[in-house]
């Protein structure tokens, strides 16, 4: 008798299993969206219900709206004159700046103006106007201009008096790459970084770091806190290397701004008297990372400070009772832990202040009080300077003339302002603003403060024929 197989269960079973294959991670993806959506529904609760990010934007949102209508943008060109058709001006730099008083009076950076013939600021809502240079300062690179108009100025609010904290949240306003007032947001990544590192060459002043955004074109734009205050002024960035060692010209994350007590103190004086007088202590100093730790050891420092190498004799150091091996740590209260920031104390207080200077002497702290001093002879960074705007005017080279300090023009640039003037090759310089100069450095001595801070000097040329006529050299052609 033949056996039939029956093989209906089997099938039955076979497509439980394949039904069960497929139905089975459809049904396990069902449950994962499910959940997907109902932890989204849960998050926009959250966000509808609490959103601190919202407040956070609104309160960003408040920074712009009260300092944008403060910020201005800044183009300049060589001379009012304009260009090679005489109709458009050729422009030459453009930066940012800042409305400081209701007077009319912007505050940017001294590289943003410094040899602009003509100067056109425009505000936010988009009005324009021309302004004038009222002064410069090239060691803190800060310069302030005075617009034509009385209207729609609206000073910033200044954070006076506020003391600045690594870690805190800052804004730079500016025009970067020329994109109008424009805001990036960052932190104090640090506090009293040196200009010399920076910039490559000395200054009178301690930067700020920050990460914030700031590119060509923020220079002079204001650095704000979290109030919508301004702490400082965007100067510079620390820009990526090629690898052929050249620059690439833009921002690597790092920036740096002048802290306000060094701009409200030099600003004070361009606006008041057009000149900006430094105080100075009469000290060589170092650092005293820059020390040997046994000899720290030695002396029992155990603090930051500056060091005091020498005291210059007669100085106002020395006429106050500071000595070589002190070690300064605080001045008017303030720490001074770098030798950039005790420079940068020190010229926001006038000479003739008395100050108080903390040093770190024989294992203790004492006090002093210094009646700070005028420093008068022209830093390197005004000396430079001075001698751009000589070269600009079209000296180009002058040589001792053999007796005193008298000098003798070399070389001058064809139909410069300074031919123009009747100067010509081989005759000699006598004095400089009616100061006979005695030597040879005695040019520069002279004429390198007025230039470097945008006014003009007088120079006394001789002839062949010994005929003496004055020359005047303006440093914005």
């Amino acid at each position: 008798m033949r056996k039939f197989i029956t093989f209906g269960p089997a099938l039955v079973v076979l497509l439980t299993a394949v039904v069960t294959l497929i139905a089975a991670p459809a049904a396990v993806r069902l449950v994962g969206y499910a959940g997907t959506e109902a932890g989204m529904r849960q998050a926009r609760q959250v966000l509808e219900q609490d959103n601190v990010l919202k407040q956070i934007d609104r309160a960003v949102r408040a920074v712009a709206e009260a300092v944008e209508p403060s910020v201005v943008h800044i183009a300049c060109s060589p001379d009012a004159g304009g260009g090679r058709d005489g109709r458009f001006p050729r422009l030459t730099s453009q930066g940012s700046g800042w409305v400081f008083d209701a007077a009319g009076h912007v505050v940017t950076n001294a590289h943003v103006v410094r040899g602009a013939g003509q100067i056109e600021v425009t505000f936010q809502d988009g009005r324009t106007s021309s302004a004038e240079l009222v002064g410069l300062d090239p060691a803190t690179d800060v310069a302030v201009i005075k617009v034509r108009t009385s209207e729609g100025l609206f000073p910033v609010t200044r954070a006076t008096g506020v003391e600045l904290h690594q870690g805190e949240r800052v804004y730079a306003f500016g025009s970067p790459f020329g994109f109008k007032f424009s805001m990036s947001e960052g932190i104090v990544s640090g506090l009293g970084r040196d200009p010399q590192r920076v910039l490559g060459e000395g200054g009178y002043t301690n930067f700020i770091q920050t990460d914030a955004a700031v590119n060509p074109g923020n220079s002079g734009g204001p650095l704000v806190n979290v109030e919508g205050r301004l702490v400082g002024m965007n100067v510079a960035i620390a820009t990526a290397t090629n690898s052929d060692g050249t620059s690439e010209g833009q921002s690597s994350g790092i920036s740096f701004a002048i802290p306000l007590s060094t701009i409200e103190s030099v600003v004070s004086q361009i606006i008041s008297t057009g000149v900006v007088q430094r105080g100075y202590l009469g000290i060589n100093h170092k650092e005293l990372e820059e020390r040997n730790d046994r000899e720290l050891d030695a002396r029992g420092i155990r603090t930051r400070g500056v060091f005091i190498s020498r005291v210059e004799e007669g100085g106002p150091a020395d006429l106050a009772g500071l000595r070589a091996g002190d070690v300064i740590t605080h001045i008017g209260g303030q720490a001074t832990p770098t030798i950039a920031v005790l420079r940068s104390v020190i010229i926001t207080h006038a000479p003739g202040d008395k100050v108080k200077v903390e040093v770190w002497r024989d294992g203790k702290s004492e006090d002093f009080s210094v009646t700070v001093g005028e420093l008068t002879v022209p830093t390197i960074v005004e000396q430079n300077q001075a001698w751009e705007a000589i070269q600009r005017f079209g000296i180009m080279r002058l040589a001792p003339a053999g007796d005193g300090g008298r000098l003798v023009v070399t070389a001058m640039t064809r139909n410069s302002p300074a031919m123009q003037t009747g100067l010509r090759p081989g005759m000699t310089i006598t004095a400089v603003d009616g100061h006979a100069l005695s030597t040879p450095s005695d040019f520069i001595t002279q004429a390198a403060r007025p230039l470097s801070q945008g006014r003009s000097v007088k120079i006394t040329v001789q002839d062949d024929n010994g005929g003496e006529r004055e020359v005047e050299i303006n440093p914005r052609p």
